[in-house]
Order: structure tokens, then C-alpha cells, then sequence
């Protein structure tokens, strides 16, 4: 098979693929980092041309222990049900929800590829990653109350929001929540709204299991404690990739690869970097980190069944949403508050202090101090997390749980966040928001930069690198037939065709153990707005 400009990808035998020898050796598929997408593009890449040789390279020492592990991220499915800062409002009044259901028919080919998954067996136990939690939007105030009904005026009419319900009833909304309404102010006017389908996954969970599956074929080889070093490319196209132990001497090793993928979270930028294509000046990144309070009081914990999302404050980046969780971390529920941003200069909760230092060159120095500049309003509110006091903290928790009690709650450093800045001819330096996938000009070589929706959205960001570096393996019969059972709705909107969601959603609920009110039935159907004065 062929990537594009006619490099071949073959399968090797497998004597050939042994990382021991210490031989340069010849393989078709290099992942770096052990996380999510690493694990999900093997899997698609292992179900699709299962002769493919595959090496997987993990500095730590086992998978899903950065972003990916349960404690250092959100845990939110983000489907874009209760996310507010996905949906924008017109200087009319109303809102955009374009980028919402854009995240929504995303979240929704996770869900069918992880049920595919569970029926091949390579994901057991669903309940064990992915559980029914309702998503809510909450907000207070005159001024939010108005914007959330125009939201859910905008939502609730689409296919991918049926049973959306919205309300501005205080009582009504402690039945929701009684955690968040038990002594609130009655004055201060408030509204949410809520979707029963909302997902907690465990995506540390979801990593370990595909690993686990891809372990058992003898053409993937994982390696855990050994760091990627250097990337170069060969004269034939192929990318020479220098690896090192983290562990026993760092004696370095390298291996050939036809096709190279970094999808190592904050480190992709600075290995980008280092493969020298074009296509990786443009981008700069800048360390945001994060904290949450959580409890596992089971008091506490069995007064919440849901996850909240409120308002992010002016400037604040997307992942600094507010909002307060149930989660279930490893088997035990939780719930967790926040995120409050920290800052660090490393790119990996893991990494080191020196690397933002080093991702800086002539190509973004610029760029970088030009975002600076241009969003006040962001380093600002950093300065203003950063200057928080442990009390502060606690007051902001107060916001959305008003009788918490200091005593029941710990605060935790999740994981580590680079914002990718990249630099737009025209527009100089600006920060891009969400995922953002870089490939070379040859296909040879792909990385993933960004954040949230991240790891929700997985298989589809992986479906879109498959089609840019492979693009006639994508659209052959054989790939088109092997995608489609994974992925039933595959080219298809689902927004536009409403039998096939509630068919697909049918099929991932049974197939993932989900308990959540089956819509299948009623596909015309939505809730009409719930008032106080209703």
C-alpha cells in the first residue's frame, strides 16, 4: 500500500520487528506516546491493514499516565450538551450552534467505535469506562438566564438534542441538582438545562484496554520507559526515529518507519519540531495547567448525579470552564470542582522545567509574544488563578455547591495543557482553540497539538488523519466496508438523517451498558421550555 507521493507501506515479518537487537530496523507505523490517540489510531490502523507492522513508544513506564489517566482530566464525554463555551451568541441575541453539533456528531462516532469495539472484544466490561451522568448547563444571573434559553431555543428543534429539557424553575431544578440549589439565594434568578444522555468516561480505562488488545498481535510492539530523542527523515521518505531507555544507560536505538504519528500530548510540539518539516514552523505552545477539589465523601457524593458546566470567566481558556463533576475514578466515585489554572513551564505533568524554553524559535518567538499582547483578557485571568488563595478556591466551589464544608474536599494537580499558537498569514499570531491536527506535505508525518474536546472526540480526529495520509487506502472497498461496521454512521451527518442517530444510538447504548432513557422511539419529539411561571 501506498501513502501519498507513492512511499510503500508493506508488512514486515515479524523477526523483523523486534526492538532487542539493537539493529536499525524497518517497520511500517510508528506511534509516539501512549495515550488515547495513539491507542485509538492502532486500533483502527490493526482492524483496517492488520499485516502492518506497528511500534508504539512510551517514555513513562506503562500507557495512559499523562492526559489520558482518569485523575488528570475532565472525564467529561463532551458531546457539547452542556459545554456553553461551544455555542456563541449573535449580536441578535441568539445563538451559534454550529461548532456544538459539529463536537456532538463527533462524540457520537466515539460512542460507535467503542461499542465496536466491545463487540470484537477488544474493550471489556463497559461500566468500567463510560457510565450514563446527565450533562447540565447552569447559570445565574438576568443577563446568563437570557442567553441560555436562546441557547436551548437553538438547540432543543435538532435531532442530536431531542429530550433536551430547559427550565428556570429553582424547584424544578433541584430535582436535577440539589447539590448545587441546596442554599442558593431564592432572589438570584437561574436557569439550566438538561440532557439525560450525558456520558463520565474513564478514558485512562478505554487506553489501557486497546493497548492491552494491540499487545496480543505479534506486528505491534509497545515499549514503555523510552523516550524519542530525535527525527529525521531518510533519503527514500521514510523517517529515521532515534529512541532512547529512560531507564539503564539511555543507550539510543533507532528504527525506520514508513509512517510516523506524535501523539504525545504537551511533547508533540517539541518532537514536530524536530522532524523539521515546514508545516511545524507556524506553531508555537504555551503550558496551561490545572487543579480540582474533589471528595469522596459518599454523603456528599450521593447528592450529585450529574456534571455541571457554568460560564467561563471573560479571556479564560476553553479547558477553564467551571463546573462540578460526578466522576467515577478507577471504581470509586467522586466528585470534582473546577478547573483553577496553574502554570508551569512544562509541557508534561512529567516533563521538564526547560520545555517551553526549548520549543521557542526564530519562526514563533514572535507569534507568541504577539498573543501575549493581542489577549490581555487571558493573561489576565492566568494572573488572577494564579494569585488565588486556597480560600479562594473554596468560594468559587461555593458557587456551585453552596453548603460545602472545607473538611470534605482535597485539591488535586491534573494534567498538563499546551495552548497551540499558531502563526496565521494575515493575522500573525493566534491561539487556536481545541484540537489541531498537522501533517507534512508527504503524509509521512502527523501530530496532534491542542486540547479539549480531545480525547472525546478521538476516533474522529483519527478518521481525519486517515484520510489526509492515506487517502486511497480510505477509499478503497476494502477500507470503506471495515470502517463503515465500525462505524455505521461513517459520511454521514447525523443531524441530517434522524433515523440513523437514533438507530446508532440504539446500538451503542445496549452494546456500552448504558442506562440512559432510549429516544429511538420518538425521533420527532423535544421538550418544550419549562418556565417558572409554567
Amino acid at each position: 500500500m501506498k501513502l501519498r507521493h507513492g512511499i510503500t507501506l508493506c508488512s514486515l515479518p515479524a523477526t523483523q520487528t523486534g526492538a532487542e537487537s539493537g539493529d536499525t530496523q524497518s517497520v511500517d507505523v510508528v506511534l509516539i506516546g501512549a495515550g488515547t490517540m495513539s491507542a485509538t489510531l492502532g486500533t483502527l490502523l490493526q482492524t483496517l491493514q492488520p499485516e502492518w507492522t506497528i511500534h508504539l513508544y512510551e517514555r513513562l513506564d506503562k500507557a495512559a499516565e499523562e492526559s489520558s489517566n482518569v485523575w488528570n482530566n475532565a472525564g467529561t464525554g463532551h458531546s457539547a450538551f452542556a459545554e456553553m463555551n461551544y455555542t456563541t451568541s449573535r449580536p441578535d441575541g441568539s445563538v451559534d450552534i454550529q461548532r456544538a453539533i459539529g463536537i456532538t456528531e463527533q462524540f457520537e462516532v466515539s460512542r460507535q467505535f467503542w461499542a465496536s469495539q466491545v463487540r470484537e472484544g477488544v474493550l471489556s466490561n463497559p461500566r468500567s469506562f463510560i457510565n450514563t451522568v446527565p450533562h447540565l448547563s447552569f447559570v445565574w444571573g438576568q443577563e446568563r438566564v437570557a442567553y441560555l434559553r436562546a441557547r436551548f431555543e437553538a438547540m432543543h428543534g435538532n435531532p442530536l438534542y431531542a429530550g433536551m429539557e430547559y427550565s428556570d424553575d429553582p424547584a424544578k431544578i433541584a430535582e436535577w441538582i440539589p447539590l448545587v440549589m441546596t442554599g442558593r439565594d431564592q432572589q438570584d434568578p437561574v436557569a439550566a438545562t438538561r440532557m439525560a444522555i450525558g456520558t463520565e468516561v474513564n478514558f485512562g480505562e478505554i487506553t489501557r484496554q486497546m493497548m492491552n488488545s494491540l499487545s496480543r498481535h505479534d506486528n505491534f510492539h509497545l515499549s514503555v520507559n523510552t523516550q524519542v530523542r530525535d527525527l529525521k527523515r531518510n533519503p527514500d521518505g521514510t523517517w529515521k526515529v532515534t529512541v532512547a531507555d529512560t531507564h539503564g544507560g539511555g543507550n539510543e536505538r533507532s528504527v525506520n518507519a514508513r509512517f510516523v504519528f506524535i501523539g504525545a500530548g504537551g511533547a508533540a510540539l517539541p518532537l514536530l519540531q524536530k522532524s523539521g518539516i515546514p508545516e511545524a514552523r507556524q506553531y508555537g505552545g504555551f503550558p496551561v495547567g490545572g487543579q480540582f477539589l474533589y471528595t469522596t465523601n459518599p454523603d456528599v457524593v450521593a447528592k450529585h448525579d450529574a456534571k455541571v458546566y457554568g460560564m467561563a470567566p471573560a479571556g479564560s481558556p476553553p479547558m477553564s470552564v467551571p463546573h462540578i463533576d460526578k466522576r467515577i475514578l478507577d471504581g470509586t466515585p467522586a466528585i470534582m470542582f473546577g478547573p483553577f489554572a496553574t502554570f508551569s513551564s512544562k509541557f508534561l505533568k512529567n516533563g521538564s522545567w526547560t520545555d517551553l524554553m526549548r520549543s521557542i524559535t526564530p519562526n514563533n518567538l514572535w507569534p507568541m509574544t504577539k498573543v501575549g499582547l493581542n489577549n490581555m483578557d487571558l493573561v489576565r485571568y492566568l494572573i488572577s488563578q494564579l494569585r488565588m488563595s486556597e480560600s479562594g478556591q473554596f468560594k468559587e466551589l461555593q458557587n456551585y455547591y453552596p453548603e460545602a464544608r472545607r473538611e470534605d474536599w482535597k485539591l488535586w494537580t491534573a494534567g498538563q495543557r499546551v495552548q497551540t499558537i499558531k502563526d496565521i498569514e494575515g493575522k500573525g499570531g493566534t491561539l487556536q482553540f481545541g484540537t489541531e491536527l498537522v501533517s507534512g506535505a508527504e503524509g509521512t508525518i502527523a501530530a496532534l497539538l491542542g486540547a479539549s474536546p480531545g480525547a472525546s472526540t478521538a476516533p474522529s480526529i483519527m478518521l481525519k488523519l486517515l484520510e489526509r495520509v492515506f487517502p486511497e487506502q480510505v477509499a478503497s472497498e476494502q477500507w470503506q466496508a471495515k470502517l463503515k461496521a465500525m462505524i455505521p454512521s461513517y459520511g454521514k451527518a447525523l443531524a441530517e438523517n434522524p433515523q440513523l442517530l437514533y438507530d446508532v444510538r440504539a446500538m451503542s447504548r445496549e452494546l456500552l451498558e448504558l442506562t440512559e432513557p432510549d429516544l429511538t422511539t420518538t425521533p420527532a419529539s423535544h421538550s418544550e421550555p419549562e418556565t417558572s411561571g409554567s
